[in-house]
């Protein structure tokens, strides 16, 4: 449960630089050149201070030069049909940050744009914002990313598989955390494993099943390829996956679906069927968000730390606004924890069953 934004105010209060230094095992100097964006620090290090920055809830008392900066700051989030449970967990963070700086927050819906339009889009935004946090699938949108980029706007994805050259960066190792749920199948002993993907533009959905051919092969088990299925992050792209899946002659003994929201469509469909999950059908999800925990049974699946990934994104973005010089830009691919949330979804496999 999330302390209230009250208590979380009287604690970064009480946090000094000198305590998140004595914390990562560094100096007070080392913490705020980590903090200001500086770019000679290791990276062991600079990960040293933000899990101590985190861990203690550390807000940071800018200097007047930067707070002045900051208080007319507007940070931009564009979104496009998200599922409603991830868009729910991003705008937990971006407002919880808000609410405690002097940043304006913006919203923008870009409708089912073509590429020509998001450039146009984009173009009009750069006019009117400091920064811009894209979360999937504009993450990875080279219309809207070059467009901001040539207008000199700081820009961050959010959840994108891969580190741009261009643009910030904060995500989860998708191909690990994708690996980390097929070995949790096979440890459970299973060998015929479905598996539904995610939307195919975005380099985390390839990553993740790349985590899961790999957890297949170090098994020495084959992909096959039926299945294997299509998906697009939706509740229907999920029914209609997991009613081919489930049609199989040897249907699968467990499904992992690429997000919670087609997980959770897996569950109604074997349901439908007169099947149990877990005792007939184990069914896994990713990125934990409500709609892991609003079915029957409740989902094992990867928990992506969403709202803190949107602070962070934040961080990242106030860093590149306040370098006044212009001579450096403030590019920083930032690898978020995941973890494997074991519920009720998984059980050992049944023996096959024949369609």
């Amino acid at each position: 449960m999330e302390k209230p934004t009250r208590a979380v105010r009287r604690k970064s209060r009480g946090i000094t630089i000198d305590e998140v230094a004595a914390l990562a095992g560094v100096s007070p100097m080392t913490v705020s050149r980590v903090i200001n964006g500086k770019t000679k620090v290791k990276d062991a290090t600079r990960e040293r201070v933000m899990r101590a920055v985190r861990k203690l809830d550390y807000t940071p008392n800018l200097a007047a030069s930067s707070l002045a900066a900051a208080q007319h700051t507007r940070i931009a989030l564009i979104y496009t049909n998200p599922t409603g449970a991830y868009l729910r967990e991003l705008l937990l963070g971006l407002l919880r940050v808000a609410s405690r700086t002097t940043i304006q927050l913006v919203s923008e819906y870009w409708d089912d744009l073509d590429a020509e339009s998001e450039r146009k889009a984009a173009r009009e935004l750069a006019k009117r914002v400091d920064g811009v946090i894209l979360p999937p699938p504009l993450c990875e949108s080279r219309a809207a990313v070059s467009e901001l980029v040539r207008a000199g706007v700081p820009v961050v994805a959010i959840a994108s598989g891969r580190f741009s050259n261009e643009i910030s960066c904060v995500r989860i190792d998708d191909f690990r955390a994708g690996k980390e749920m097929a070995e949790h199948l096979i440890e459970h002993g299973h060998t015929h494993i479905g598996f539904i993907k995610g939307r195919s533009d975005l380099s985390a959905s390839a990553r993740r099943f790349e985590g899961f051919q790999a957890a297949l092969h170090e098994a020495g088990l084959a992909l096959e390829p039926g299945l294997v299925q299509p998906g697009d992050y939706t509740y229907r792209a999920g029914l209609k996956a997991a009613e081919k899946l489930l049609s199989l002659r040897r249907m699968p003994s467990a499904i992992i679906a690429s997000n919670d929201d087609m997980a959770a469509a897996v569950i109604s469909v074997a349901h439908r069927r007169g099947l149990d999950v877990p005792r007939d059908l184990s069914v896994v999800g990713f990125d934990d968000t409500s709609a892991a925990t609003t079915v029957w049974p409740e989902l094992t699946t990867i928990h992506q730390p969403i709202a803190s990934m949107a602070n962070d994104a934040i961080d990242v973005l106030l860093r590149s606004i306040r370098r006044q010089d212009g001579t450096t830009r403030v590019l920083a691919d930032h690898v978020a924890a995941h973890r494997l949330v074991v519920r009720d979804s998984v059980s050992v496999p049944p023996k096959a069953k024949r369609r």
